[in-house]
């Protein structure tokens, strides 16, 4: 592929992205919530795991402890019960236990709104945080997970795309100068829901991608 300058690269973005949001026209995230700490909780939670396992726990997790009064109290035995399916389930449980105490603690029980004070709570980083800024308050993030990273490489809209283990946070910045931020929650999760139904990690379905054709990396992933 001959060497695209930035303005290239980022006419191709959005055009490839225009085709992303004909083929995911809603853009959501996939994980069950009804409050900002539930989403908090079973962001934390899908660490390692899909959004689809913890939708099939967090039911039952959040009838008995969903809020973050109820969690910060509960007997740590019996939130990794209800967690063991995830996995990690010890690493977890205390990471939202702790975090509910947090809120209770230091937030008068109320999820804060903003990166700084998020990244304080227990098990949370830049990436949930995101996810809660977007999802929950409407706040622009750009969540990176490991959907976006593969994708953002393959496609190439990155500079250091042959990098598969790139710094999310550099990740971040990079994508999101082409985008308006009222876009970036919209933008990660449609990169996401791409990569995990056509640009997966294993056998990438090129064929019938609708992207193959400006793809850089299209039938010779990396």
């Amino acid at each position: 592929m001959p060497r695209e300058t930035k303005a290239q690269r980022a006419e191709r973005i959005h055009a490839e992205y225009d085709v992303l949001c004909q083929m995911f026209p809603e853009a959501m995230c996939t994980l069950d919530y009804e409050t900002p700490f539930h989403l908090l909780v079973a962001t934390v939670l899908s660490a390692q795991t899909t959004d689809v396992r913890v939708n099939s726990v967090t039911p039952e997790l959040f009838r008995d402890y969903g809020t973050p009064e109820t969690l910060a109290v509960a007997d740590p035995e019996r939130i990794e019960d209800i967690i063991h399916p995830l996995g990690f389930y010890h690493t977890k449980s205390a990471h939202i236990i702790e975090l509910a105490a947090q809120i209770v603690r230091d937030f008068d029980g109320v999820v804060p709104q903003t990166m700084e004070e998020l990244t304080t709570l227990s098990g949370v980083g830049r990436k949930t945080a995101n996810v809660v800024l977007g999802d929950a308050f409407g706040v622009p993030g750009f969540p990176v997970d490991t959907h976006v990273i593969r994708v953002t490489g393959r496609l190439r809209w990155r500079t250091d795309w042959r990098n598969k283990h790139p710094d999310p946070v550099k990740v971040e910045k990079e994508i999101t100068q082409y985008f308006e931020p009222a876009e970036w929650s919209n933008l990660s999760h449609r990169l996401i829901l791409f990569g995990r139904s056509v640009c997966t990690a294993r056998n990438p379905d090129c064929e019938s991608c609708l992207l193959n054709d400006t793809c850089p990396s299209a039938f010779h992933p990396l």
